[in-house]
């Protein structure tokens, strides 16, 4: 049987106005849009929480909106609001869901690995919003899903338990898992996806790998901020935009470029106290995609 996913929903309370994507074994499918883009609703119709009154959802093969009890005990769901019961306790909730299936990992083994032994004692509602993200985790993670679906999994969390939230995605990712992963942290969407939807009121407007999307064959830019009081000096037809106390080059097209701009500082005796020369990040092509397609829409709308 096939580990494809695929979800193409249609009108639901004029939210989803043509959003379609599709997530592959051994892949993570990032969905990201703003607020009220339509990333929820999909992945509530993809999940079969959710009944779409038009278009076409298939989950494992499957309509998951009739999905029997055999279709979801190979899915796992992390939900943004993590939808724990709030009196139950970590380990005690864990190892009654891991009892629902016929074949779960070691509780045990998940709770070492996300920490939750340190909080195994305190009922859920009186947890951090980072330690319910950890417990919500463990519980997507306990049946050992052919498909998961991560709704903002590494928000609130501290750096060192990001880590391992990251090395969890990745490891299952190695074990041919499909991976549906929404996030506002765009940097975390950057370095674990292998595909990108970028939803936006209601619809799919580009999709692609991070690379296509970023555009790797862009000239990168340069930043560079100089001491308190310094006068910059610049080549002949160098005209840099300033953000803040930063000077900003758009486009460093040749190693001559670089070498011109050091050689002017070096003859008017300024040292930069930063200079980063990097390519577009993902959340500048999220931001470039979404200013465009809210001028689409606008331009669309005039009579």
């Amino acid at each position: 049987m096939t580990k494809s996913f695929r979800a193409a929903a249609g009108r639901h309370q004029h939210v989803l106005q043509g959003v379609s994507f599709s997530a592959e074994a051994g892949a993570v499918t990032t969905l990201l849009g703003t607020n009220g883009a339509g990333k929820s609703t999909s992945l509530a119709c993809a999940q079969g929480l959710l009944r779409p009154d038009g278009g076409t959802v298939r989950l494992l093969d499957q309509d998951p909106w009739l999905a029997p009890a055999q279709l979801r005990a190979r899915v796992g769901v992390m939900l943004q609001d993590s939808g724990l019961p709030p009196a139950q306790k970590p380990l005690a909730y864990l190892s009654h869901v891991a009892s629902l299936y016929a074949q779960p990992r070691p509780v045990a083994e998940l709770a070492e690995r996300l920490g939750l032994n340190e909080f195994a004692r305190t009922p859920i509602r009186r947890l951090s919003g980072g330690q319910k993200q950890r417990v919500a985790l463990a519980v997507a993670l306990v049946g050992s899903p052919e498909v998961l679906f991560l709704d903002e999994p590494s928000a609130g969390l501290d750096p060192q338990s990001r880590q391992v939230v990251f090395e969890i995605i990745e490891e299952e990712r190695a074990r041919g898992r499909a991976i549906v992963l929404t996030t506002h942290l765009l940097e975390d969407a950057e370095r674990l996806s292998d595909t990108v939807y970028v939803i936006d009121r209601g619809r799919t407007v580009a999709h692609g790998s991070v690379a296509e999307l970023i555009g790797n064959d862009s000239p990168p830019s340069l930043t560079v901020s100089f001491p308190e009081g310094a006068e910059p000096a610049w080549p002949a037809g160098v005209t840099p935009r300033r953000e803040g106390g930063a000077y900003i080059l758009d486009a460093v097209t040749s190693p001559a470029l670089l070498a011109s701009l050091t050689s002017t500082w070096e003859a008017a005796g300024i040292l930069p106290v930063s200079l980063r020369l990097e390519r577009r990040s993902l959340e500048d092509a999220f931001l470039a995609l979404a200013s465009e397609a809210s001028h689409d829409l606008l331009e669309g709308s005039r009579p």
